[in-house]
């Protein structure tokens, strides 16, 4: 019997590339799909955009399981930008494997779909909600989720939805090198102390849950999960614990959480009338996510998926840490 021939679209970021590298260890045939090639030895290179519906044809064809991870992610941007990428991409994803006679989909999705501005502390999946979730992406993937479950059991799909949180690991340019960049300039603040309590994921940890979504697809569904390393620690303690394996300077700015919301607020109306691509230093969305306590209960997932996290979030910082004496900051 030959192996299964998977498709993991964005492929090239962090999170996809250990997907990828994870189903190619176990024996799968992998296809990675993306706007460039993710050059991953072993890996079937098919480049193309989300955004074009003949691009994601030839990327699916002949795939039995897709693994849907790209996205526009980011804190900034027009909305039709996200609504391209994020929602019209997904059921491009959908209509491809409907048009092949079917196949299974792991939608990878984010927590943030069923955040609405309140503290999340130790509950379950919770319904995506892109009515009431905060900001472009959250809404757009929201929609992207109701979109991408509404197609399990038709048409011979079978479809889950995974929502990893605050992923992070060597090399990650996303969320790890901002954070030590922004606290070595002495630019990173910590709103309301940095007291927030929350979760956080490995990057190994993600991928291997994403892969057993993909493995145990038959029995879950229809079903989404959160997940995360279970390991709830302060906003403060995730930061200090970066820093400290890049061996920069631990962020000492303080501001008031409600400062932080309201500047943020300010800075995204500056960001959208300005010329340039980078993104702003706060938003609203951003504020309101380090300074609201965001944790979750892992007991479904983990039973469920039947799987746990093999790598402690100190493991993780003692990987970052080897990572960054590799790879030093520098001015």
């Amino acid at each position: 019997m030959s192996a299964p021939t998977v498709l993991v679209t964005g492929a090239s970021g962090m999170l996809g590339g250990a997907v990828a590298t994870t189903l190619r260890d176990r024996g799968a045939r992998v296809r990675a799909f993306q706007r460039r090639p993710a050059q991953i030895p072993g890996v079937e290179d098919v480049t193309g955009s989300l955004t074009e519906a003949a691009d994601v044809r030839r990327a699916v064809q002949g795939a039995d399981a897709v693994i849907h991870l790209a996205a526009k992610v980011s804190i900034s941007g027009p909305e039709h930008e996200y609504r391209a990428i994020n929602i019209d991409g997904t059921r491009h994803v959908v209509d491809a494997l409907r048009a092949q006679g079917g196949g299974t989909l792991v939608n990878v999705s984010s927590p943030s779909v069923a955040h609405l501005g309140r503290a999340i502390e130790g509950l379950d999946a919770t319904p995506a909600d892109p009515a009431r979730a905060r900001g472009h992406y959250s809404r757009t993937k929201a929609a992207a989720e109701l979109l991408a479950m509404g197609a399990d059991g038709e048409d011979g799909l079978l479809v889950t939805t995974v929502r990893p949180h605050i992923v992070w690991g060597p090399g990650d340019t996303q969320l790890v090198g901002r954070i030590v960049d922004r606290a070595r300039s002495g630019r990173l603040p910590l709103l309301d102390e940095g007291m927030a309590l929350i979760d956080t994921t490995y990057v190994t940890n993600a991928a291997e849950a994403i892969v057993a979504a993909h493995d145990r697809i038959e029995d879950v569904h229809g079903e989404s999960f959160v997940i995360t390393n279970g390991e709830p620690r302060t906003v403060r303690d995730v930061f200090n614990g970066w820093c400290d394996a890049a061996g920069v300077r631990r962020p000492s700015l303080r501001i008031p959480g409600s400062v932080g919301r309201l500047a943020g607020r300010v800075v995204e109306r500056i960001w959208e009338a300005r010329p340039g691509h980078d993104e702003p230093p706060m938003t609203e969305f951003l504020a309101e996510q380090m300074s609201t306590a965001h944790w979750f209960d892992q007991r479904r997932t983990r039973d469920r998926l039947q799987w746990t996290p093999r790598v402690t979030m100190d493991e993780g910082n003692a990987h970052l840490a080897a990572w960054f004496r590799e790879h030093p900051v520098t001015d």
